[in-house]
């Protein structure tokens, strides 16, 4: 699977309120990073305002799980739209819920479809949004007479999250720019002729630029 370099998501949890033509708008921006805290975060959501009239949703999370609900809206005018909000900001691992009380006065097709969108780019906009880089943790497992190497390669190559541990050999965990984990791989068995191990752990974990 092609590695992504970056991703765009947003700071932290946001809201923004409005109203149209007597009916409220409360659109809420959450960081996520997988379809079961999607779930869970519509669950207590839909608890929390159990008597509005509709909790329409969107969200985009990574590898392009997508879903959205226009949750008894006409179709095609809150869902959608607020995914179009999602889309229209590059984002990923994100959810965004709007939802709506209904003030007694229909907004008709475009005003309503308008409302869900301008919620939905709200609570983005009040969130900010943050770049990060995609990273894999790898373990390396080495000699002591082979430290000074090791520790000079995972910092030339912006390693990032370094932690070392302590076992029988020298461990070290860390996370590193997957573009550059064959050069790593190269030049410590190159060093070692074939001693030090690496070993993936785990794949596509996203950091902040900086």
């Amino acid at each position: 699977m092609q590695s992504i370099k970056e991703i765009r998501t947003i700071t932290s949890y946001s809201e923004f309120k409005f109203k149209e033509k007597c009916s409220e708008f409360i659109g809420q921006a959450f960081p996520c990073g997988s379809i079961h805290s999607a779930d869970e975060i519509l669950n207590s959501t839909k608890k929390k305002y159990h008597n509005a009239t509709h909790n329409c949703f969107a969200y985009n999370i990574f590898r392009d799980q997508i879903r959205y609900s226009d949750d008894g809206e006409p179709s095609g005018t809150a869902g959608i739209r607020i995914l179009n909000a999602i889309n229209h900001f590059q984002l990923v691992n994100i959810l965004i819920i709007v939802t709506r009380f209904y003030g007694g006065t229909k907004l008709g097709v475009g005003p309503l479809g308008k409302a869900y969108y301008d919620a939905a780019v709200g609570a983005v906009n009040n969130a900010g949004i943050i770049t990060k880089i995609n990273f894999s943790k790898i373990r390396i497992q080495f000699d002591f007479e082979h430290s000074s190497s090791v520790h000079h390669f995972i910092n030339y190559l912006s390693a990032r999250e370094i932690k070392n541990l302590f076992e029988k050999k020298p461990v070290i965990e860390c996370s590193i720019i997957p573009e550059n984990l064959n050069s790593l791989e190269s030049n410590l068995t190159q060093i070692s002729r074939g001693k030090i191990k690496v070993s993936l752990i785990e794949e596509d974990i996203f950091l902040l630029c900086y």
